[in-house]
């Protein structure tokens, strides 16, 4: 596997016919409706929705974590397998998924040595600062608290500089003053790299902070109900909550997310 060029350009992500059904005839869960969406290279997309309206499930075929049952996705015109294989992705769940005999230092750390790429101590110090984790280097999962350990795997994530960066609520475990940090100081990362970036998140303030395009989830199986547009000068920061137009789009996020729930409750 050959590790990712750092100055290789971020890619555009194609979901074309995109579908995900689990069990059998008999006992069919359609998680994802038909889905037909286009990622911008270098922008930077949130998902909102109802929980289990399929987002993170769309997240993971992206990742080509779990096959789609109908449709397929491209990567820069790669598929997803072919990305990850080269280390062209990198994915924050909500469960951290540390190796509990490495230290916080080696699980960073480990995400260059699995990329194939060259060991670089000052790049996991920096994340490791940034997140917020200093004076923690040598210490091991299970001598942290939850946000901690999720602040280590969004270290981890990052210190790769993927040009494709999935986060599957990566700021749910960390405390309100902790996320407020990392949602001010981490999209300067990517931004400045300017990664394609699609993240899912049930806070509606974190969307709009953070993303330059929100689309709102239906229900299960989830639909795209509403693409909205985030137009808001970068960089932001805490002042941008109290911005008129910030306001307003989190108030067109509201209100989609409750047409598009009156919609499926109606049927």
């Amino acid at each position: 596997m050959a590790a990712e060029p750092r100055d290789r350009p971020p890619p555009e992500v194609r979901c074309q016919g995109l579908a995900k059904t689990y069990g059998d005839a008999g006992g069919a869960l359609m998680a994802l409706s038909t889905t037909d969406l286009v990622f911008e290279a270098g922008r930077t997309t949130a998902l909102v929705g109802p929980s289990g309206c399929g987002k993170s499930t769309l997240l993971r075929l992206i990742a080509g974590l779990e096959s789609p049952t109908t449709g397929s996705v491209e990567i820069g015109g790669e598929s997803p397998l072919a990305v990850r294989k080269r280390a062209g992705l990198a994915m924050a769940f909500q469960d951290a998924s540390l190796l509990p005999w490495r230290t916080v230092r080696g699980n960073v750390a480990l995400a260059l040595q699995l990329g194939r790429m060259p060991s670089d101590g000052e790049a996991v110090d920096r994340l490791i600062s940034l997140v917020g984790l200093d004076g923690f280097e040598d210490s091991r999962p299970s001598q942290l608290s939850g946000g901690m350990r999720q602040r280590a795997a969004i270290a981890r994530c990052l210190v790769t500089e993927p040009g494709l960066l999935l986060l599957d609520e990566p700021f749910g475990a960390v405390d309100e003053l902790t996320r407020l940090r990392l949602n001010q100081d981490l999209p300067r990362l990517w931004e400045k790299r300017g990664t394609t970036t699609i993240l899912v998140t049930h806070s509606i303030t974190e969307a709009v902070l953070l993303s330059d395009r929100v689309l709102v989830f239906s229900a299960r199986p989830g639909r795209v109900v509403a693409d909205i547009p985030v137009a808001l000068p970068r960089p932001r920061s805490r002042d941008s909550l109290e911005h008129p137009r910030f306001r307003m789009i989190t108030d067109q996020v509201s209100a989609a997310l409750m047409e598009g729930w009156q919609a499926d409750a109606a049927q």
